[in-house]
């Protein structure tokens, strides 16, 4: 499977850096082509700018300015988004990342009546969101995990059918012990190695 992982953390040191790596080295290992798209070291800007804006229905300009990421998301078959969880969501980064790259006519065809917008990423069957949290995981239920909530069930209508889902989080970030974290990367490992 052609698999692009989308990583957004500005620190190479962090967890999320060791989350990546152990992500892309699984993945290659069971024998699927990775593409990397680092959002931060290539110096993607999450702002929409007013152009942009301007331009986001109309078919010939709204690819104009993030043409390779959207070469990325179009030739991928699988998704795998890795990011830390900051004020119970994605960062700002990433979310600029879909305001920009996932444009109508591209990702999603355009609602017509009071119908839903229509799919446009069906070649996508396979999407995982790895990610670390500094909340117990009942804290992240009680406000609703917004982040789950946008990639396993905002953006899943627009993939495959049967899209294969995978959602790994390691709550309490800021009080795990090295051993915790270790097995959770070992967690991922397996997981990842496992992907058909």
């Amino acid at each position: 499977m052609r698999i692009l992982v989308v990583y957004s953390h500005p620190v190479e040191e962090s967890f999320c850096a060791a989350m990546r790596d152990t992500a892309v080295s699984a993945l290659r290992e069971a024998g699927h082509e990775v593409r990397l798209a680092d959002l931060y070291a290539e110096g993607f800007s999450p702002v929409l700018t007013r152009q942009e804006r301007l331009d986001y229905h109309d078919e010939d300009r709204n690819t104009l300015n993030v043409k390779t990421h959207i070469d990325h998301i179009l030739w991928a078959e699988g998704l795998v988004f890795i990011f830390p969880t900051w004020w119970y969501d994605m960062p700002a980064m990433l979310t600029g990342w879909f305001e920009r790259v996932w444009v109508p006519y591209v990702t999603f065809g355009m609602p017509e009546g009071i119908m839903p917008i229509k799919p446009g990423m069906t070649h996508i069957r396979f999407v995982a969101g790895l990610t670390s949290c500094g909340s117990p995981w009942w804290w992240m239920k009680l406000v609703g995990t917004p982040h789950w909530r946008i990639l396993m069930r905002g953006l899943r209508p627009l993939f495959a059918r049967r899209c294969k889902t995978l959602w790994m989080c390691l709550h309490q970030m800021d009080s795990q012990t090295d051993d915790r974290r270790k097995a959770h990367l070992a967690k991922i490992h397996d997981k990842l190695l496992r992907i058909r």
